[in-house]
């Protein structure tokens, strides 16, 4: 019997993907394993290998388009099995996970090509057969499958039948629920957008799947977390001196070009350390929030966001309350470096307890970053600048920081907030104490 080849979920925040490139054509004999295709996500490059053994048939998964979670991209026939007896797309929600492979041992939460189920195992509920995508879209737009026409094998429903009913309105709506909440706000429309705008004057850029992931979380974030704000000032004077102390008196070592310093520190570094250790002294504060219960950390783990080509990235610097600044140092070079050429594993940037995002060295004095949920919060830093400050009723010159922190007031509320960044000021303005 034909096994179909879905697009697989590689990534947890994954809705929809993009294939890049195939690396077999239609007709194609494969063995179990062999590579079919290569997924483009907002984060790296997955191989994805053939759930079986046999010939390649009806490859509808086109490059360079975006392709929905568990939509069928292609067939695997057995040798001699007849084409038009494909069976009908059994539910993506059937689907078994199943290995892909990342450009390094990266595992991932994969959507896995499943073979066809028995008929009744594609229909919906009410009897219909309908692909995943097709059902998605139909309860989006409020269409009763029942009434649409499927022109899919064996009378299945797919994604054009559905967008075709929508238009000529020869689906019924769907009956709302009684108790269904009021639909929110609607952003404006593409139409609605580009009329505002001349003709001749603009150029489109399609988004591609880490924009679009980069905005879907944006709003989720920003929608559904009360975000709260504290800012204050730190003098980095000690700091910096520490930091040129320790990076002078870094050891060399042997490397293919010769002898380099076994570590430099830089100011992030630092910054990533003492707010990991604040954490450590505020517990409380090192948590994440969920609708049953309050989750409380026992270890920092700190999420520095990467600027990356189309967006950014955070990876996460594991229990770095518990590291040393040189090890935090060279973590976080190695994360940033396969960041930017998309190859970090999957553990390495999803999770965490906090983030850290620093636009000092664009000469940004300050500002207040988005919190990346699950996290509670994020810690904003701005440029270290020279400024007149007062000390015993005296105008000085001193070296300062100002941070913002951003928090989910429902798990830290201002008091809270306001203890951890006073903490951070302590540790960042008493440096030595990041070597203890």
């Amino acid at each position: 019997m034909a096994v179909e080849v879905i697009l697989p979920k590689v990534d947890m925040d994954m809705s929809t993907g993009r294939i890049s490139s195939w690396h077999v054509e239609e007709g194609a004999v494969v063995k179990k394993g062999d590579l079919l295709f290569e997924i483009e996500t907002d984060k790296a490059a997955m191989e994805i290998d053939s759930p079986a053994a046999g010939i390649v048939r009806n490859i509808t998964g086109k490059e360079g388009v975006d392709i929905a979670v568990g939509e069928v991209v292609a067939w695997i026939y057995e040798e001699g099995e007849a084409v038009a007896d494909a069976p009908a797309s059994a539910p993506a929600e059937a689907a078994a996970e199943a290995p892909a492979k990342a450009e390094g041992p990266a595992p991932v939460e994969a959507a896995a090509p499943v073979a066809a189920a028995p008929a009744a195992t594609a229909e919906t509920s009410s009897g219909v057969r309908a692909s995943p995508l097709a059902r998605r879209l139909a309860k989006e737009a409020g269409l009763d499958l029942s009434a649409i026409a499927g022109s899919g094998p064996k009378g299945r429903i797919v994604k054009a039948d559905v967008e075709a009913a929508g238009k000529d309105g020869g689906a019924k709506a769907a009956e709302a629920a009684p108790s269904a909440a009021p639909s929110a706000p609607q952003a404006m429309s593409d139409d609605q957008v580009m009329k505002l705008f001349e003709e001749g004057t603009y150029e489109l850029i399609p988004h591609d799947s880490m924009r679009k992931t980069i905005a879907r979380r944006l709003v989720e974030a920003k929608s559904t977390i009360p975000h709260f704000y504290l800012t204050l000032d730190c003098e980095i004077d000690a700091l910096l001196a520490l930091r040129k102390e320790l990076n002078d008196a870094a050891p060399m070592v042997k490397t293919g070009d010769g002898e380099k310093p076994a570590y430099k520190l830089s100011v992030n570094d630092m910054v990533i350390k003492a707010h990991a250790k604040a954490l450590a002294m505020v517990p409380e504060a090192n948590v994440s929030w969920t609708e049953s219960a309050m989750v409380k950390h026992r270890y920092a783990d700190v999420g520095v966001a990467v600027s990356i080509p189309g967006g950014l990235i955070t990876p996460i610097i594991r229990r770095a309350d518990q590291k040393t600044l040189s090890a935090i140092s060279n973590e976080m070079k190695d994360l940033a470096a396969r960041a930017r050429s998309r190859k970090l594993k999957t553990e390495e940037f999803q999770g965490g307890n906090t983030a850290v995002s620093n636009l000092g060295m664009f000469g940004i004095k300050d500002f207040a970053a988005v919190i990346n949920p699950p996290h509670a919060t994020i810690l904003a830093v701005g440029a270290g600048e020279q400024r007149a400050v007062v000390k015993d009723g005296e105008v000085k010159v001193a070296t300062v920081m100002s941070v913002t922190l951003s928090t989910d007031h429902r798990a830290v509320d201002g008091a809270l907030g306001a203890e951890l960044l006073a903490a951070f000021k302590k540790v960042i303005e008493n440096p030595m104490t990041m070597l203890v």
